[in-house]
């Protein structure tokens, strides 16, 4: 197991992120939702059992769907609030398309020391003072100001509006919290899924990658420094179009979201959950730079990309959707039959990330 390999095992089987269900049992949730079913006029059709991106709901007396989805976005505020309160709420809205919806609004919650108190912000901020002499020191109340701006400024672009939520000043840890819950509405019948759904689907990712977002890597241990994801304000919209005009195709299989630990983790779930393999070539990826390692490409959490499964004969056509609205995009790799994910560079192996993760992954 290389370092890559234990980085991206690491977030996929042992990070709560990625391993909700190991702290909160949701059959508890189910059996809850099952009886409210029976007296409800509502319907649920995905909901936090599913392992998808976000929960589809169907209004009573309405036709269409509802999508709702909530993020946090905690420790990246410590080093860099504003882009990490900006890609919190894009993450969520990104989650909200990947089912086939457009996001209408947002609330979001922010938690954090009382309002007079000093903060660092910056690289050394989980250490409680500066030694890198690149930190600012500010007030608790002036990093919710950024906060706050980051959020504001991600929904103004996204056509988003905010229409409440909360604050706390009673939190006593670095960590502030920050939080986003994005509702959508379905632009198509059916809701599109996470997991792979046929051996042979074609790999189409739209936006660029770059060596922003290592928290994977930072959480791993396998990072001094946690560098948060920049926000990408006009390529969070394009996306966004291009996504949902593809999605209207009626041409996606499955589709997902590149969040937390990118191309890696959005591949490797909807492989394992699916119960197929993947193969993925990254040098494939459109990139925002020269110069990024495979590694990095795998790995990184740039924002303003979608991932999407399309069978072969439909891959041209969606495409030039994505193209047409702007959106770089590209076929990037196929399901498999097999029970693994392969990611490759130029034909050298980079990562094989298994359905199960290995014992060793534990020995630490």
């Amino acid at each position: 197991m290389n370092t890559i390999e234990k980085a991206l095992m690491h977030g996929l089987f042992i990070h709560l992120h990625h391993n909700i269900d190991k702290a909160i049992d949701f059959s508890v949730f189910k059996k809850l939702n099952e009886t409210v079913a029976q007296e409800s006029p509502g319907r649920l059709l995905i909901g936090p059992d599913a392992n998808d991106d976000a929960a589809v709901f169907q209004m009573p007396g309405d036709a269409g769907l509802v999508v709702a989805k909530m993020e946090s976005h905690c420790s990246p505020c410590v080093p860099r609030p504003y882009d990490s309160a900006a890609t919190g709420a894009g993450g969520a809205m990104r989650d909200v398309i990947a089912m086939g919806a457009r996001p209408l609004f947002l609330l979001d919650f922010i938690g954090t020391r009382p309002l007079d108190e000093e903060v660092i912000v910056g690289p050394c901020g989980f250490k409680g003072r500066c030694t890198c002499g690149e930190c600012k020191t500010m007030t608790s109340g002036e990093r919710v100001n950024l906060i706050v701006k980051g959020i504001r400024d991600m929904c103004e672009k996204m056509g988003v509006f905010v229409v409440g939520g909360g604050l706390s000043t009673s939190f006593s840890d670095i960590v502030p919290a920050v939080v986003a819950a994005v509702i959508g509405r379905m632009i198509v019948d059916e809701p599109l899924t996470k997991p792979a759904k046929k051996a042979g689907d074609c790999l189409i990712i739209a936006g660029r990658t770059g060596n922003d977002g290592n928290d994977t890597l930072y959480r791993a241990g396998l990072a001094e420094v946690m560098r948060p994801a920049v926000a990408l304000f006009a390529e969070e919209r394009t996306t966004m179009e291009a996504s949902l005009a593809a999605i209207k195709t009626g041409l996606i299989n499955a589709c997902s979201d590149l969040g937390a630990a990118g191309i890696g983790a959005a591949v490797s779930e909807s492989a394992r959950f699916g119960g197929l393999g993947a193969h993925v070539d990254l040098a494939r990826a459109p990139v925002n730079m020269e110069g990024l390692t495979p590694e990095e490409i795998l790995i990184c959490e740039t924002q303003g990309r979608m991932l999407f499964q399309v069978a072969p004969e439909n891959a041209t056509t969606v495409l030039e959707t994505l193209k047409s609205e702007g959106a770089p995009a590209a076929e990037i790799g196929t399901i498999t039959e097999g029970k693994e994910s392969i990611f490759t560079f130029e034909g050298n192996e980079v990562a094989r990330i298994p359905h199960e993760p290995p014992a060793e992954l534990f020995e630490d």
